[in-house]
């Protein structure tokens, strides 16, 4: 009768993590003659960690990541001009509680999305709420809210975030509506909320994906100011495997070269 309202009262405090792993830790402890404290905090902790771990999974889910991609997964050997020890500091997580931006910037294919993500997950695992989006399909949620007077509530959501990814900007160039109204979201956020940025286009080439000189000029204050710049040059990361087997050439690889300073 024990067993069964033991198992009860599990469920009904919605103890899943020690509801599932007791029969298991009570054999192991009965055979070990271990006291029933050292039982009960062996079961507590394996709660707190399950829950731990859901929560953690929940964020990612609500994250929107493309792929689950953890720093440790990132070939750094296959990208020399990354300096590992920068990642490295970016993952302790300082950049997110002094409300500073990272921009990685770099050709297609060279990781900037992974390491991206790869923070992202960082994030989540610390207890905090990572948001990735790509730059056109957020532009594209910015015009629809406010044709359908729903800006302010699409804008507190992205002001909530503690950390927002905005992938692929530059890939293709934003109209001047989408350019003003991105520009108002990455004001909001501007010392209050940290933003990664990955882009295939140097500093120099903004103007091109802005309609509007000062829009651009404004959109790049505001996320230079506090950030930290990674600029990768080397070979497409999706090219590894064909490079490795012959099926693609070195001299194919693109570089997009060094950041100009403004």
């Amino acid at each position: 009768m024990s067993y069964l309202i033991v198992h009860e009262l599990l469920n009904e405090l919605k103890l899943n993590g020690i509801e599932q792993t007791l029969d298991t830790k009570v054999e192991e402890w009965s055979r070990k003659n271990e006291d029933v404290l050292s039982l009960l905090k062996t079961l507590l902790l394996e709660e707190k960690y399950s829950r731990m771990a859901s929560k953690v999974k929940n964020r990612t889910k609500y994250a929107g990541f493309p792929f689950h991609k953890t720093l440790n997964d990132f070939d750094f050997s296959f990208q020399p001009s990354i300096d590992k020890a920068q990642i490295q500091t970016l993952s302790s997580l300082k950049f997110l509680y002094n409300h500073e931006n990272i921009l990685f910037l770099g050709a297609p294919g060279v990781g900037k999305s992974h390491l991206a993500i790869g923070l992202g997950m960082r994030v989540a695992e610390e207890g905090k709420q990572p948001y990735f989006i790509h730059a056109i399909a957020l532009v594209d949620k910015l015009k629809t809210a406010y044709k359908e007077y729903r800006f302010d509530s699409v804008m507190r959501f992205f002001r909530s975030v503690d950390l927002l990814i905005i992938d692929e900007l530059g890939y293709l160039p934003l109209d001047l509506e989408g350019s003003k109204l991105l520009f108002e979201l990455i004001s909001s956020r501007y010392e209050k909320g940290s933003i990664i940025v990955t882009s295939n286009r140097p500093f120099s080439e903004w103007d091109k994906v802005f309609s509007d000189d000062v829009i651009a000029t404004a959109i790049l204050d505001r996320i230079l100011h506090h950030s930290h710049i990674v600029n990768i040059r080397g070979k497409s990361y999706r090219l590894k495997e064909k490079m490795k087997s012959g099926l693609w050439e070195n001299s194919h690889h693109n570089n997009i070269g060094e950041v100009p300073k403004l």
